[in-house]
């Protein structure tokens, strides 16, 4: 008997699927860098 069943490895890579499919689910199509951050836009410079 190993340390771990084969039972526990079909379960973490079933629930790592259904994780990825619903974060999937849930960003829509829209472009991943879209939702997760807004572009940066340096600030103006001001001169003295």
């Amino acid at each position: 008997m190993g340390l771990f069943r084969a039972d526990f490895f079909r379960s973490l890579a079933a629930g790592f699927v259904l994780g990825a499919l619903g974060l999937a689910a849930v960003m829509g199509t829209g472009g991943f860098t879209d939702t997760v951050a807004p572009p940066a836009i340096a600030a103006p410079a001001e001169r003295n």
